[in-house]
């Protein structure tokens, strides 16, 4: 590993972005996008952040396991009772008791932060549409659409 992929490890570690990490360890900031990308995809770069990781876990003595208990005892303290300022009980913190649960669910991956591209449109068929003048919800209601494997671009359309 080089030196500059190093520094890109070290910072990359101070907040897990990786285009912030290329530009602070010295690579070109109009190409930080693509060039983080490329080093995360490295073997070496990926084996030394997770060495990195877990000797930082090992060194502070934070674990998952921890984090999560720690969440759950702010979601507890969130939710307890506590007297408002009009003498009612009331929750302490709708937020946090709100917030506290999200990141529990994400930790177990309850939900997904990004969808997945499943499109029932194939490029063949748009393109197909697009020529034919035709937006493809419009069509797609009433055609039934091929996969682009199945249906090859260059195949003739009919309609």
């Amino acid at each position: 590993m080089t030196p500059r992929q190093s520094r890109f490890v070290d910072e990359y570690l101070v907040d897990l972005v990786a285009s912030k990490a290329a530009i602070r360890a010295g690579y070109s900031s109009r190409r930080a996008s693509e060039i983080g990308y490329q080093l995360l995809q490295k073997t070496t770069v990926q084996n030394a952040i997770t060495e990195r990781m877990n000797a930082r876990a090992q060194r502070t003595g934070i674990t998952q396991d921890k984090v999560l208990a720690d969440l759950e005892a702010v979601k507890q303290d969130a939710m307890s009772k506590t007297i408002g300022t009009d003498g009612n009980a009331v929750m302490a913190s709708h937020a946090a008791a709100l917030r506290a649960p999200e990141l529990q669910g994400r930790h177990l991956g309850m939900w997904k932060d990004r969808l997945a591209a499943t499109g029932e449109v194939s490029i063949a068929d748009a393109i197909r549409q697009r020529v034919a003048g035709r937006s493809v919800q419009e069509t797609s209601l009433v055609v039934s659409l091929v996969r682009a494997k199945e249906a090859p671009i260059g195949e003739q359309a009919t309609g």
